[in-house]
């Protein structure tokens, strides 16, 4: 399964120049299977989510659809105040070759009045080599340049492998074109990849509205078709239904029994059985923290999971003791080589960052400039050093530890 190396993102809001992890050959620690940003409200951590968000937009929807999301206002407001540049997008990532990540950038900006993709690099070693510089196998500026076919070869080969490109509309990410032709297998693994990418705003409120009957296969967003999604685990994987159900019950004590239900206007129903009431409680007379759960349960339990997974404050809603066994269940979960999936998640709760590692926790803060900066705690000698005597990591955050030792 593609894993994410590292990012990096240059003026986009508050991230004027934020790297995360690897984000070239041979510059910085990849990042883990699990990544989890802390930091002050306004610091910047949700708008990492949501780079993440904006360029698997820009591919679905288009540059403009992205940039004019309710939730972004559009490019001038998306833009880092006082810079002209472009916003950029630098993603390092391994696909099928894991000797040989994939470097893929996206410059936005203004053209025409309207935001558009000004350029897209796509770059790779070649086979067999371990040191260098990496070669490229995508170059577009303003829809217009050259792409090269096949898995090895790029730019250091013979022009004759290497096709003219014309996009006609610069609203459309190359990718998206190029990643639908067999012959450029890995721009197809590129696309599938940043397609496949899932952030979960989840709303509990969502989630209680009865939606139409049907199976569906993977969670929206917001979570407002989990019965849907059930409904699918139920009859087409019994299996990892009945791990859900086993998941969910150890989190909430007296759970027996979930039943996806057609209803007689063909609305889904689920119906929760508890110990000591005879009759069933429905999805809209649940609690917050129980449907959170469910949507957790679901994510963590299933067979194929997304390649990439963002979640926001994942605390928010749950009793204080569900938080770090939340935190335990997403490391174990990461951690399965056999099915890893990534999860990038952001946190106010220093009981879901003491169950993990320093080299798992990234401190978002704002520097004098009003800009983001970004901080490993395994980067900070005092924070590894303390940890490493066994005080947890949220102990040490609550305690000021990471604004203290980061700002040395």
């Amino acid at each position: 399964m593609a894993r994410l190396l590292g990012i990096h993102i240059k003026n986009y809001r508050a991230l004027a120049d934020v790297r995360l992890g690897q984000v070239q050959y041979g510059n910085g620690t990849p990042l883990p299977r699990l990544t989890c940003l802390i930091g002050p409200n306004g610091s910047g951590k949700s708008t990492v989510l949501d780079a993440f968000g904006f360029v698997a937009d820009c591919l679905l929807d288009g540059v403009e659809a992205a940039c004019d999301k309710p939730w972004r206002g559009g490019f001038d407001r998306l833009r880092t105040q006082g810079e002209k540049g472009p916003i950029s997008f630098e993603i390092f990532f391994e696909a099928d070759d894991p000797a040989r990540p994939i470097v893929y950038q996206l410059l936005v900006d203004i053209v025409d009045g309207v935001p558009a993709a000004v350029e897209e690099t796509c770059r790779q070693r070649r086979e067999g080599e371990t040191r260098g510089k990496p070669y490229y196998f995508l170059k577009l500026k303003k829809g217009k340049g050259k792409v090269w076919s096949g898995q090895a070869v790029g730019e250091a080969t013979e022009s004759r492998l290497s096709q003219t490109v014309v996009l006609a509309d610069l609203d459309k990410l190359g990718i998206a074109t190029l990643g639908n032709l067999s012959e450029h297998p890995r721009i197809v693994a590129l696309r599938t990849y940043v397609e496949q990418w899932y952030l979960s705003y989840f709303v509990p409120n969502a989630a209680r509205v009865l939606p139409a009957a049907g199976a569906q296969r993977w969670l929206d967003r917001e979570g407002s078709n989990i019965g849907n999604v059930l409904h699918y685990y139920q009859r087409q994987n019994p299996r990892e239904f009945r791990a859900i159900l086993k998941r969910l019950a150890k989190a909430i004590p007296g759970l027996k029994k979930i039943t996806p239900e057609v209803s007689k206007d063909k609305r889904l129903l689920l119906k929760f059985d508890e110990e000591g009431y005879q009759d069933p409680f429905f999805q809209h007379g649940m609690s917050d923290g129980t449907l959170k759960m469910l949507a957790y349960a679901v994510l963590l339990e299933d067979p194929q999971p997304r390649p990439f997974i963002g979640i926001e404050e994942p605390e928010n809603g749950l009793y204080v003791r569900l938080v770090e066994r939340l935190a335990s269940q997403f490391s174990s979960r990461t951690a399965n080589t056999a099915l890893s999936t990534q999860m990038l998640v952001t946190t106010h709760s220093p009981y879901f960052v003491d169950a993990l590692q320093p080299g798992q926790v990234w401190l978002i803060r704002k520097g004098s400039d009003g800009h983001a900066q970004a901080t490993c705690a395994a980067d900070v000698e005092t924070i590894a050093a303390m940890n490493a005597q066994g005080i947890p990591l949220g102990s040490l955050w609550y305690s000021n530890h990471f604004d203290d030792g980061a700002s040395e």
